[in-house]
């Protein structure tokens, strides 16, 4: 509209000029007319329209000069008018054309708001259906959750959890976990949110005098079915307990929605492998190989620091590092001596500090594990600067001499590598491997030099990172593999590290089964022996 005004403004200027323009033109030619009527012609007058009124006179000498001048005023006039005219032509056009473009910029603007209001309603319309869409899914999932389909077997019963308000019953983590915990995290927002949600349903229903609280709980069972969502039966008592209570919830799963998608150029990341030493020259060597199998002749792209404490066998791992390295062309490691006692904290801190390098991935690693390249792309993977931290489960190995027990000869150390219940275990209690970026251990300060001995530095580490801003990615990793090595615990270590030193040791000689085998043996054998003289007597 405020173009609109602008342009006509611009017409009427244009028109009044106009019209002004021809009143001043009409009464200068009065004015001439008149001092030509009133002065005598004079042919030798400095006049410059003498030569001009003289041609005029010999074309018109036979008109009276008062007829002719009226005759002049009359053509002049003539041709102002149609100028006039002219211009006031032109003027009806241009209005025209402005009133033209004025009717196309209103449609422009009446289509321009149809199609926003086109496009809203659009929205509308399949923000309405996506609403409908999942309302109807949801009523599904409820249907699931209340329908019975047979099984194949035993196994597939789901089993529930039942939980009190104190405790939570549980089969989760078998044998090596608590039968009855507390709940933490999650599963304790989880189940609170559940019973006061019973509870504001119960007294819902009925209306008058409200009469149920938290102390009313008595207990519940819940499951959670991975495509349905989770289950509640929770059972309460009236304050009299008359009466028993019970209420069925569900917290259905929504649809699976997209988070994000990241795209990342596989093996483009360095990491910086450190692995603290002293003594264990067989172990290393045994390491060196894999090591140039998987990071050397594999991946390319890994750097190794050594931490090595003492000077005896300091030679042989100078000379097992050189061959490899001579063998292969192999440049991107390093060395380091330290004095003192073994500290793995301190010798995973210099090995930190000493990296000159750009930000690069800091894998914590021992002569005792045994990685794959699978393992290595997942610790760039789930290694993010500024955000994450990988902390990977390893898959701890039995005393190979009790899981093969029965054979003759023992598998090779490749073939040992096994995910089963016979072979192994997830040492779900270990912190030492992680994989972050060098930069986020910087800012966490590292590890606190002033713990002494065995294992309590990792889980000091691992409890800095869970209380940063940093995400921990906690996953059972099925290509990082903890193999088996005699455990000695030292007398002096502290009540706390002593005791934990002897449970980590019995987990890691056999399984519950093979234990109890073993436990057990004098028996088995004078059974069999039974057995046998019994067969040779029929």
């Amino acid at each position: 509209m405020a173009v609109l005004n602008l342009i006509t403004m611009k017409t009427l200027f244009v028109n009044r000029n106009g019209v002004r323009v021809c009143s001043i033109l009409a009464l200068c030619f009065i004015l001439w007319t008149l001092y030509r009527m009133t002065c005598p012609s004079n042919s030798t007058s400095g006049d410059p329209l003498d030569g001009r009124q003289e041609v005029i006179y010999q074309v018109h000498e036979e008109m009276p000069q008062k007829e002719y001048y009226q005759s002049l005023l009359a053509e002049k006039d003539e041709q102002h008018k149609a100028e006039v005219e002219t211009l006031k032509q032109q003027i009806n056009d241009l209005k025209a054309e402005l009133i033209k473009q004025g009717e196309q910029y209103v449609q422009f603007g009446d289509d321009n708001r149809q199609g926003v209001e086109l496009q809203e309603n659009k929205a509308k319309a399949s923000s309405n259906t996506q609403d409908h869409a999942l309302s109807d899914f949801l009523q599904q999932q409820v249907k699931k959750i209340g329908t019975h389909q047979p099984l194949k077997d035993e196994y597939e019963v789901g089993v529930f959890n039942t939980f009190t308000s104190k405790l939570v019953y549980h089969l989760e983590g078998g044998l090596s976990h608590k039968p009855a915990e507390k709940p933490k995290s999650d599963r304790k927002d989880d189940l609170i949110e559940a019973v006061y949600a019973a509870i504001d349903m119960l007294n819902a229903e009925m209306k008058v005098n409200p009469a149920f609280s938290v102390e009313n709980f008595v207990e519940g069972i819940y499951r959670t079915d991975k495509t349905i969502g989770s289950y509640y039966n929770l059972l309460f008592k009236t304050p009299a307990k008359s009466h028993n209570y019970q209420i069925e919830l569900l917290r259905p799963f929504a649809p699976i929605q997209k988070l994000k998608s990241i795209t990342t150029e596989a093996q483009k990341q360095t990491i910086n492998m450190i692995v603290p030493l002293s003594g264990r020259l067989d172990k290393f060597i045994n390491f060196m190989q894999r090591f140039e199998d998987i990071c050397i002749k594999g991946d390319k792209n890994v750097y190794l620091t050594v931490v090595y404490f003492g000077s005896e066998g300091l030679t042989e791992i100078q000379s097992s590092l050189h061959t490899v390295a001579t063998r292969n062309n192999f440049k991107q490691f390093r060395l380091l001596n330290l004095n003192g006692e073994f500290s793995r904290g301190r010798g995973l801190e210099e090995g930190a500090k000493s990296w000159q390098g750009e930000n690069a991935i800091l894998f914590f690693c021992d002569v005792d594990i045994a990685f794959t390249s699978d393992f290595l792309e997942r610790c760039r993977i789930h290694s993010q600067s500024g955000k994450k931290v990988y902390y990977p489960i390893v898959f701890s190995l039995f005393n190979p001499a009790i899981v093969y027990e029965d054979s003759q000869v023992l598998p090779m150390e490749d073939d040992q590598l096994r995910i089963h219940k016979d072979t192994g275990f997830w040492r779900d209690f270990g912190y030492g491997m992680a994989c972050q970026y060098r930069s986020d251990f910087m800012n966490i300060k590292g590890f606190d030099m002033d713990i002494k001995g065995w294992g309590m530095e990792d889980l000091h580490l691992y409890r800095k990172y869970v209380h940063s801003n940093l995400a921990v990615i906690r996953v059972p990793d099925r290509g990082i593999f903890h193999l088996y090595h005699p455990k000695h615990c030292d007398p002096e270590l502290t009540p706390e590290q002593y005791k934990a030193c002897i449970g980590s040791k019995a987990l890691n000689e056999a399984s519950h089964t093979q234990l109890g085998m073993m436990a057990f043996k004098n028996e088995l054998q004078a059974q069999l022996k039974q057995s046998q003289s019994k067969q040779q007597k029929v």
